[in-house]
């Protein structure tokens, strides 16, 4: 696909030209078999033994290339060396790694400890945080991917529902009145006491009464009075429920309804008057596309839809990709080569690419899940959480379900240290692997 993108007609350069990108690929391809290879030779304790080093190796790669980086497309993100650009952002994901993983195997970690959470989540917050100075919000998004990591190892659950319905807040925050959403917690605030207090039929049917006619008023922009029928019957309900002694439960619905609100409003204000117009452009592209000039911020996803459309069942075919030639949607050998596949390959190619991902992380979990050590098993579901957030991206942002950033699709896009430090990833966990198995013949 590399290959297809940079092919012309006129000039014949073969897929080895190391003139080419797909010339330079393949070279990094060479090396990264290399990589695997000595990956299976090292040690199986050198990772777990020496993992901090190599983190604070690859922290100081991050801190170094602020100063002596090279800035390309507004980033500040790779060293030149000898004519090849090295983006230590990739090496920071496995750093990363194998630091958490050996925190994580320690006899005294512990995810119920506050002070165990802390250190845990700054290791990637850390390397996060040097990534977005560059400033390469995609690279810094992947390090997310680790809280799936501490989630396996023990994290409170709960936490995880906080985090995800104060992200969902702050995206409705952003397109949406908070005034609608303050409404629609007051409904989710009675619902839970009538299932919890209120439990009579009659104020069941009161309840929803009110909350049809609270909606139709809000529909017909009367947001207000609708409000102050679903804040009555909140106030109600929650007296009721403090005579029945639950006041826990009104203190943490009460509590729910602040942090949404102020959610809400502080998204609502940081969107309308802190963020520039170019960076509204960037959200509405994902959220409101309607309200986007198809000529201007949205003409990139347009042209990445009518490629991976284009292709039919069983795609154009190889090199015969119309929009690939012509250069419609940028980026399209890093960022956007799966609207390649979806042109070149169609949906048989595309459904293939998404297989064979699914059974790679299907088939990592199962490695981990059968590791004995601690390490071994964390460090698993770190490839596996990093690849997923890598897929799930960039596909996303291809077909407009995810915000456009820049981040490769694994082992497909062009990049040696993409496919460099995911080889790295895939050598060492297939070397964890090899000494499980040897234990278990012996």
């Amino acid at each position: 696909m590399i290959y297809a993108v940079g092919y012309n007609d006129e000039i014949s350069a073969g897929p080895f030209d190391l003139n080419t990108n797909a010339g330079k690929q393949a070279l990094f391809i060479g090396l990264s078999f290399v990589t695997i290879i000595v990956c299976l030779l090292i040690d199986s304790n050198f990772w777990q033994t020496f993992g901090l080093l190599v983190f604070g190796i690859t922290i100081l790669l991050l801190i170094g290339v602020l100063i002596f980086g090279v800035t390309v497309k507004g980033a500040n993100s790779w060293y030149r060396i000898a004519g090849f650009t090295i983006q230590p952002s990739e090496f920071a994901k496995f750093g990363t790694a194998v630091a958490i993983s050996g925190f994580l195997s320690r006899y005294n970690t512990s995810m119920d400890d506050i002070r165990s959470v802390l250190i845990a989540m700054g290791m990637f917050l850390l390397p996060m945080f040097l990534i977005l100075l560059q400033p390469d919000a995609g690279s810094a998004l992947v390090f997310t991917g680790f809280l799936i990591v501490l989630f396996r190892a023990g994290l409170n659950p709960m936490l995880y529902i906080i985090g995800i319905s104060a992200i969902v807040l702050l995206i409705l925050g952003f397109i949406i009145n908070p005034l609608f959403i303050v409404l629609g917690l007051l409904i989710i605030i009675n619902l839970i006491f009538l299932t919890s207090v209120q439990k009579k039929l009659q104020w069941g049917l009161l309840l929803l009464g009110a909350t049809v006619f609270a909606v139709f008023l809000a529909f017909v922009d009367n947001v207000l009075p609708a409000l102050g029928i679903q804040a009555l019957l909140v106030f109600v309900s929650g007296f009721t429920a403090f005579q029945n002694r639950k006041s826990q439960l009104v203190a943490q619905l009460a509590g729910f309804l602040v942090f949404g609100a102020l959610i809400a409003f502080s998204a609502n204000y940081f969107f309308n008057d802190v963020m520039k117009p170019h960076q509204q452009d960037r959200l509405n592209v994902w959220l409101q596309p309607s309200k986007c000039d198809p000529k201007g911020a949205l003409y990139n996803v347009i042209q990445s839809k009518i490629s991976i459309g284009s292709g039919g069942l069983r795609g154009k075919g190889f090199l015969q990709g119309t929009l690939t030639k012509l250069n419609y949607v940028p980026e399209q050998d890093t960022d956007f080569i799966f609207c390649t596949i979806g042109e070149e390959q169609g949906f048989i190619g595309v459904f293939g690419i998404i297989l064979l991902y699914l059974i790679l992380l299907l088939r990592i979990v199962s490695i981990a899940e059968r590791q004995r050590e601690v390490f071994s098993r964390n460090f698993a579901y770190c490839v596996a959480s990093v690849l997923f957030v890598h897929i799930f991206i960039n596909i996303g942002m291809t077909m407009g379900l995810m915000p456009i950033i820049g981040i490769p699709l694994p082992f497909i896009s062009s990049g040696g240290s993409s496919i460099l430090g995911f080889s790295l990833m895939i050598g060492v966990l297939l070397k964890l692997d090899s000494v499980r198995m040897n234990r278990a013949r012996r």
